[in-house]
């Protein structure tokens, strides 16, 4: 028997400008830069992880910045806005005022599912939604940046429920529960909300229907989705499963931080990734994120990633 899907481990999406991101992050949103790195799979361009105070599974929102690349095309069959957790409703008017005086684009305090929601956008269209953690019992949050802008009991220490929309609705949701045992626990007219693991914000999926046009990658639009195993041996299991049901894959993928296995579901990019080792075994917690860090098998390369990666200041002790 497969070990189950503890909850979200990260989003990953695609930014024009890393620096311009790493500041609306930071300074706006006031999460915190864990890890400034390479896209492993594509060396000349930034892999940036913004997440809690260390880096806990479940927190972050990472980035490539791939040069060039066009503007993104919203639509259909595509994971279509990033979910974040803040601690109550307090909180989302203390960022619905701050978005304010940054001029940051946003939709006002709402609800969704008897939540209280925040949608906004950065500059690039990139699309977020703030979620009241209220009345949440589930996966726990993380720990907000301790040294960041925003008051501790304010600030962004988790990711919340990420929003997928797709034209073949009622295949996908089968397979989000055939597969990884996701459960509807709120169904409206061509919208479900599912859960998995220990459920609340932090465990969460929206799946909207949507028979418009398909949407088109490019920065803006978000690249996959991943969801938290415990370790090397439940991945295992894991591989060993989309086995069983025929469903290709991108086997054991060490990537130093976390251990990764992709599939695609339809459309979507699905990454299962390893609780740890973390982000916190090479670099201080006081300089975290400050310079380039690289995994152990790129560290040869050094100096010609750091000859063609356009360079950006994130020291700030």
């Amino acid at each position: 028997m497969t070990d189950g899907l503890l909850g979200i481990h990260h989003v990953t999406a695609i930014t024009d400008d890393a620096a311009r991101n790493y500041k609306f992050f930071t300074e706006v949103l006031g999460m915190r830069l864990v890890k400034k790195t390479v896209n492993q799979d594509d060396i000349q361009t930034y892999h940036t992880f913004f997440a809690d105070d260390v880096g806990s599974p479940g927190t972050d929102v990472t980035f490539f910045d791939f040069p060039n690349i066009p503007k993104g095309r919203r639509g259909t069959n595509s994971i279509s806005r990033i979910g974040l957790r803040v601690p109550d409703d307090a909180a989302l008017k203390y960022y619905q005022d701050r978005f304010e005086e940054f001029g940051v684009k946003n939709d006002g305090i709402q609800e969704l599912f008897e939540k209280k929601v925040l949608p906004f956008e950065e500059a690039d269209g990139q699309r977020f939604q703030l979620f009241s953690d209220e009345n949440d019992n589930g996966v726990a949050p993380g720990t907000p940046w301790k040294n960041g802008p925003v008051p501790e009991e304010k600030a962004v220490y988790g990711l919340g429920p990420i929003e997928i929309t797709v034209s073949y609705f009622d295949d996908f949701k089968k397979l989000l529960g055939d597969v990884y045992k996701m459960k509807p626990i709120r169904e409206e007219e061509d919208v479900t909300l599912l859960e998995v693991g220990e459920g609340g914000n932090g465990g969460q999926v929206i799946l909207r229907k949507d028979e418009t046009s398909p949407a088109r990658q490019g920065y803006g639009e978000v690249h996959h989705v991943s969801f938290r195993v415990k370790d090397h041996d439940t991945l295992k299991q894991w591989e060993e499963k989309y086995n069983e049901l025929g469903m290709g894959h991108s086997g054991n993928v060490n990537r130093f931080y976390f251990e990764a296995l992709y599939t695609r579901i339809g459309d979507i990019l699905v990454e299962l990734s390893t609780d740890g080792p973390g982000f916190m075994g090479d670099e201080p917690y006081e300089t975290l994120g400050e310079s380039l860090s690289l995994p152990p098998f790129l560290e040869s390369q050094r100096e010609q990633i750091e000859a063609k990666i356009r360079p950006f200041n994130t020291k700030r002790s």
